[in-house]
């Protein structure tokens, strides 16, 4: 395996993926699209993890320069621009994307992309574009669309896993994400972790009182689902 920091621009600001090479060529690619933190080992090791498999790992950098947050007020300063500002995340998200289609090894023609938390709405958002996208996944990510419906059609399969206790996720975002995807006939799959909450794949997350728990169970069972989930729209 090899693993390179990928520099890519955009409007003059350098953002920094991180990419983890399997041997061989002409291999499907994945993005990882990182929490609210930034792009942390935890997304640079899943990239590795997804190497080992077959697949071209790709950690994205939504933010610029790798920044990585280290409070819950930094991350939300960092975040929220982005999710008032939809056009300039999937602007930021499409990047990602098109450099990952140039890297030397990759079949454009297989990609997907999954994320975390705020990387899942991210993900949802770069299926929304239209971009030719095998598959795109959210673990424990908001769900809702941009308040400015984007017309256009959804290629990806989509793949939405939810903690049934997550409190950032509200029944009106579960409603809309079931309303956009069965409007666009898109080929869609949404499973719900009866006793988990947000962050339940985040080894680290043990805080009740602000809706974030691992539980490793779901986190098990997410990540063998989403293994069977990208097996499926490579295939």
């Amino acid at each position: 395996m090899k693993t390179e920091i990928i520099n890519y621009d955009i409007d003059g600001k350098d953002f920094l993926g991180y990419a983890a090479f399997p041997d061989g060529d002409n291999f499907p690619a994945v993005i990882i699209a990182h929490t609210w933190s930034g792009r942390d080992q935890f997304v640079d090791e899943k990239a590795e993890k997804l190497a080992e498999n077959g697949y071209l790992g790709f950690a994205l950098d939504m933010y610029g320069d790798g920044i990585v947050g280290e409070t819950n007020e930094e991350n939300a300063a960092r975040m929220q621009p982005l999710l008032d500002d939809r056009k300039e995340l999937s602007k930021r998200v499409k990047a990602a994307y098109d450099k990952v289609s140039s890297l030397p090894g990759v079949d454009k023609s297989r990609i997907a992309v999954f994320g975390y938390c705020f990387g899942g709405l991210v993900s949802l958002d770069l299926a929304r574009t239209g971009v030719d996208l095998r598959g795109s996944a959210s673990f424990h990510g908001f769900l809702a669309g941009p308040e400015e419906p984007i017309n256009e059609q959804i290629k990806a399969k989509i793949l939405a896993m939810h903690g049934m206790k997550d409190p950032m996720v509200g029944e009106d975002q579960m409603q809309s994400f079931y309303k956009e995807m069965s409007e666009k006939d898109v080929d869609w799959q949404l499973h719900i972790y009866g006793d988990s909450m947000h962050s339940f794949t985040n080894p680290e997350a043990n805080n009740p009182d602000f809706g974030t728990v691992y539980s490793k169970e779901a986190d098990r069972r997410s990540w063998m689902l989403l293994m069977d989930f990208l097996e499926e729209v490579f295939s």
